[in-house]
């Protein structure tokens, strides 16, 4: 059972530092986001990882270019992220399989997207939803993202992909899927934004999410 949170607002540094070292003992690990990136620099990642050097620490750019371009961008946050995640719809060859040389190259690990947690990924993605697991195992991708907000397809990917490969499930909070869906469906993580780092009191939010996982869990998963 896993917590991730979101880090996407490009909230002041000050602001951030205080949520991570708030956060740090309580969750698995941060996704950190493009727009607080692209506001705040590559830098904040390092900074960040600073306070909380435990745990998955992930960059979330949904990387979707030719490979050269995805390695340029990934290589301003490598050294300070374990994984980055990137779109599978771009297939393999002169794209990912470049990506995948240069995050192994680094020791790191590639996440690909599969399907995502709004309504608009079943417009195209999910019709290729079986194509983009085929790249993920022929990739030998460490994890992909599956949505909470769709459990059906984290089983999925989970019977497709077997145990070894770990499975993030954002949608959790804000976009409707409880704490618990996904993990009941075979994902390792959920990610969890809004709903904690919104929150009056972002450690209390999510030591309720724990317990909201927990409890269904322990419950064996019951609707």
């Amino acid at each position: 059972m896993g917590l991730l949170v979101a880090l996407d607002r490009p909230e002041p540094v000050s602001q951030l530092s205080g949520l991570v070292d708030e956060l740090c003992g309580a969750v698995d690990g941060f996704k950190v986001g493009l727009p607080l990136v692209l506001a705040r620099g590559p830098g904040v990642v390092h900074r960040l990882r600073s306070l909380c050097p435990r745990g998955l620490w992930v960059a979330d750019f949904k990387l979707a270019d030719i490979g050269y371009t995805m390695r340029l961008v990934a290589s301003t946050v490598v050294d300070y992220v374990d994984a980055v995640i990137a779109h599978a719809f771009v297939g393999v060859e002169g794209a990912l399989a470049e990506l995948k040389d240069m995050l192994d190259e680094k020791g790191r690990r590639l996440i690909l997207v599969v399907s995502m947690s709004h309504p608009g990924s079943r417009e195209v993605m999910d019709k290729v939803f079986e194509d983009l697991l085929s790249i993920a195992s022929r990739l030998r991708a460490w994890g992909v993202v599956a949505p909470a907000t769709r459990p059906a397809m984290v089983r999925r990917a989970r019977e497709a992909l077997g145990p070894s490969v770990k499975i993030l499930s954002p949608g959790v909070g804000a976009q409707g899927a409880r704490p618990g869906d996904a993990l009941c469906a075979g994902a390792d993580y959920e990610i969890v934004g809004r709903a904690i780092t919104g929150a009056d009191d972002p450690l209390a939010a999510a030591e309720e999410v724990r317990r909201m996982q927990e409890e269904r869990l322990r419950e064996g998963c019951g609707s």
